[in-house]
């Protein structure tokens, strides 16, 4: 495997190319962000995303998550970012901070996704670029193998994941390493390298360390790739089937999601998502409701006809801030009012949310006047008024994350 600087003989990533492999992932927004640590294989992906979004019309935002765990992580996020400017591409530092302690590398992990999502939602950004390659997917094919991962476990990294704030897309996950590397051939920035990615103390380090390993790991990219052209596939199904809406509900195109096995992964993920659960349902349920086309399931409702998959009115299931398992305040809400479902008062509003059902207008969240539960704020809604509902937003944060159960 060849080492981060090695590009010998390794070809650039042509712009069509690279169009070639976003246009499988769906259409996209105005603005799409990208997870940029400065080394060469996201900073190569940076690259590309900005002049595949540029040549669209749209602009590309590099996110920088500055760990905290080296003393010049900062100034190394700061020289980045200055010159990404330089480059014309918008950027944004997000610190960590994290203490050191076991399991560092998986707390990072979390932790860097969380915050990625977290400036998405911020910046508005739809789309979330990481730059996963085959390398990449072999080492955790491989990874995976040998901690015993099943089926799933050994599929790898899917190139969709949908999650509640940004889809993430790993376009690169076929591509090598040296060729992104490749593609930053004449470009002033030069790419940053982590020692942690050569510490033997970390098992993924010590795993690319190990000859035999390395040696198999071409077979495993071979995998790799195969499985990512058919996830891919997937993908596109899953983009034109499932709409995952701000408002808590999912649209879903019955007859494009089927009934196989990606189907009753991405519906048990939705209702777990839309229902506001801690765990998925069991997959025979999943599968009897697919196909039924409609019912209850899981704290989450399919309407008749198979269009929509909405929260089932009931027991509240809310989770400390996190209001019925789905919904999360980004600002203290008034002590003095009483946080619930909107429920009867939902048919005031059908002219305002004509794009949603009645059952998942009904489930939206409401603040009331204390005693006479008179409606106070529908913040979704911007009733009473705009500039008090983004006082108080109430966002689609479900208990149960990613409706994808694809790792990073």
């Amino acid at each position: 495997m060849p080492n981060a600087g090695d590009v010998t003989g390794a070809t650039p990533i042509a712009a069509a190319e690279f169009a070639a492999l976003m246009a499988p992932l769906g259409p996209f927004s105005y603005l799409i962000a990208v997870g940029c640590s400065g080394g060469p294989d996201s900073l190569g992906l940076t690259r590309l995303a900005d002049d595949w979004a540029r040549v669209r019309g749209g602009s590309a935002l590099a996110l920088i998550v500055e760990h905290g765990l080296r003393a010049e992580s900062a100034a190394e996020a700061a020289t980045l970012a200055a010159g990404l400017a330089a480059e014309g591409i918008a950027a944004r530092i997000l610190p960590l901070g994290l203490p050191p302690g076991p399991g560092l590398q998986e707390r990072a992990r979390l932790a860097r996704r969380a915050a990625l999502l977290a400036a998405c939602r911020e910046e508005g950004a739809l789309h979330l670029l990481l730059g996963h390659h085959a390398e990449d997917q072999a080492e955790t094919v491989l990874f995976r193998a040998l901690r015993g991962s099943g089926p799933r476990g050994l599929a790898g990294m899917a190139p969709l994941t949908v999650a509640p704030d940004a889809l993430i897309l790993r376009p690169m996950l076929g591509t090598s390493r040296a060729r992104l590397a490749a593609s930053l051939e004449g470009w002033s920035i030069r790419p940053i390298q982590d020692p942690s990615n050569a510490d033997p103390r970390f098992s993924r380090a010590r795993l690319r360390a190990t000859g035999e390993l390395l040696a198999a790991s071409a077979a495993a990219a071979s995998f790799a790739r195969r499985r990512a052209r058919f996830a891919a596939a997937d993908a596109v199904r899953i983009a034109a089937s499932i709409c995952l809406l701000p408002e808590g509900c999912a649209a879903i195109q019955r007859d494009r999601l089927g009934q196989d096995a990606v189907a009753r992964r991405v519906m048990a993920a939705l209702i777990r998502a839309v229902g506001g659960g801690e765990h998925a349902p069991p997959e025979a349920a999943v599968a009897a409701l697919l196909a039924r086309g409609s019912g209850t399931l899981g704290g989450a409702r399919w309407l008749s006809g198979g269009r929509w998959l909405v929260r089932e009115a009931g027991a509240d299931r809310s989770h400390g801030d996190l209001w019925d398992g789905r919904f999360r305040s980004l600002s203290p809400l008034p002590a003095d009012m009483m946080l619930g479902a909107l429920g009867p008062d939902a048919a005031r509003f059908r002219g305002r949310a004509r794009h949603l059902p009645a059952a998942a207008l009904a489930m939206l969240p409401a603040l009331r006047q204390p005693g006479n539960e008179a409606l106070a704020l529908v913040p979704h809604l911007a009733y009473p008024d705009p500039e008090l509902a983004v006082m108080y937003p109430l966002i689609f944060a479900p208990l149960a994350g990613p409706i994808t159960e694809s790792s990073d």
